[in-house]
């Protein structure tokens, strides 16, 4: 798997140009969408997320105020995939039951 090494000692870019968190198998724009979700401080991601240094989430968190602009984009553009998908899915019938009881 070629692999280009970025100027960020955890951050590198993989086949595609994603970046991903060294020794993590974790893309950088899945730990970003949890600190804007939850707004959770570098500790906190450290303690959701052991397997990860400080060191990592930090210089992931550099990369993406980096390149800001582009992983923002991308995050745009997974939120949109997500609410075409689920526009395009039939209630649950469950959820139609229920709605129709008044129960939600």
């Amino acid at each position: 798997m070629p692999i280009v090494e970025t100027k960020y000692e955890h951050v590198i870019l993989d086949e595609q140009d994603i970046p991903i968190i060294v020794g993590a198998n974790m893309k950088v724009v899945e730990l970003i969408l949890e600190k804007i979700a939850y707004g959770w401080s570098p500790e906190e991601l450290a303690f959701q997320h052991p397997y990860l240094t400080l060191g990592q989430i930090h210089s992931t968190l550099a990369y993406y105020w980096d390149h800001k602009d582009e992983l923002d984009r991308d995050i745009e553009r997974r939120i949109k995939f997500v609410d075409k998908f689920q526009a395009s899915q039939k209630e649950p019938s469950l959820l139609i039951r229920l709605k129709s009881k008044g129960l939600i």
